[in-house]
């Protein structure tokens, strides 16, 4: 009786083992269980503090992207199609964009010889093209903005779910993952907020640099550090606040606490998640260069189709890197 009573609690315990396994809520949060006992966050602080755990690479984190994404293939496609058909049909149209011809022009006037052409067809490459991705009215910039925190809330459910083991469905996406839909879009204001130190301090050098306000070199200089230290703000609380989107989506967790969550995941190796996030935007805007040049050099008329399919589906990687980076984080 004794022996029976024994087995059938050591079944219970392991019944329960493997439900919280494959919970994936809790199967990301495992990780965290083994909590290390750093020193207390203070706002100024002279000594720098190394955190124990050292962060993979980035090209660590970007091959481990690469094989999720592989591996949620099926309902990231269907996620990436629903996005275009929804992004046609409500921001952009179908009709063409920008004048490419003209850039065309730019960008063989530069390569021939003459490099301030080919700055600027760099320079207007942006608001050539930027209209591909982008509506022409008021009601269309709602909509993408709309369609951007829907489409984040599908991958980032679709990534959780695949990688708990679970087989996920294109329609489930979009279903399941809208609960945290006011959550996620309260982070979001405050991601937003916070960029205001960036953007008002490059306002402000603009006008000092354009209409002369600035003329000697220290001048230039002290305006240009003032413009530094707002970007290192915007910069500093961005790297923990991006994670918040990524924390608001598990079940039962409210806006405040998980900006506190993502603060503490980043505590002491801020400047390492710095060099990992900068290294997704200028790996991004690499490869959409080198993607874009020799369309609009050989097929010009589809460059603004080629690079409005480049930004479908740059939003749905850029998840993906950004979710792979916040699962190494928990380890």
């Amino acid at each position: 009786m004794r022996d029976t009573t024994s087995t059938s609690k050591g079944s219970k315990s392991t019944a329960k083992r493997t439900d919280v396994i494959n919970n994936p809520s809790f199967a990301e949060e495992r990780p965290r269980l083994r909590r290390l006992r750093l020193p207390k966050r203070k706002l100024f602080r002279l000594k720098r503090i190394k955190h124990p755990v050292r962060l993979p690479s980035a090209w660590q984190i970007t091959r481990t992207t690469c094989k999720t994404v592989w591996q949620a293939r099926r309902p990231l496609i269907g996620v990436l199609i629903t996005y275009g058909v929804l992004s046609i049909l409500l921001v952009r149209g179908f009709g063409g964009a920008g004048d490419v011809g003209t850039l065309r022009q730019q960008f063989i006037k530069g390569f021939t010889g003459n490099p301030s052409q080919l700055a600027s067809g760099l320079s207007t490459l942006s608001s050539t093209l930027a209209p591909a991705n982008s509506g022409s009215s008021a009601a269309a910039g709602v909509y993408q903005l709309l369609l951007g925190i829907i489409i984040s809330l599908a991958t980032i459910w679709t990534l959780r779910h695949v990688l708990a083991g679970e087989r996920v469905r294109v329609r489930d996406a979009f279903y399941k993952s809208m609960t945290p839909f006011i959550t996620f879009l309260l982070v979001m204001i405050i991601v937003l907020v916070q960029t205001l130190p960036f953007i008002i301090g490059g306002g402000i050098y603009t006008i000092v640099m354009n209409y002369g306000i600035a003329i000697t070199a220290p001048e230039k200089l002290l305006w240009g550090l003032l413009f530094g230290v707002l970007t290192f703000i915007s910069i500093y609380m961005l790297c923990s606040s991006l994670f918040g989107l990524y924390i608001v989506t598990l079940p039962d967790m409210t806006p405040m606490k998980a900006l506190r969550n993502a603060r503490n995941l980043v505590q002491y190796r801020r400047l390492s998640v710095f060099r990992k996030i900068a290294f997704l935007f200028l790996a991004v805007g690499i490869l959409v260069i080198v993607l874009i040049t020799p369309v609009i050099f050989l097929v010009p008329a589809v460059a603004t189709w080629v690079f409005f399919a480049a930004g479908l589906v740059g939003v749905i990687v850029a998840n993906a890197y950004m979710y792979t980076l916040y699962r190494e984080l928990l380890v």
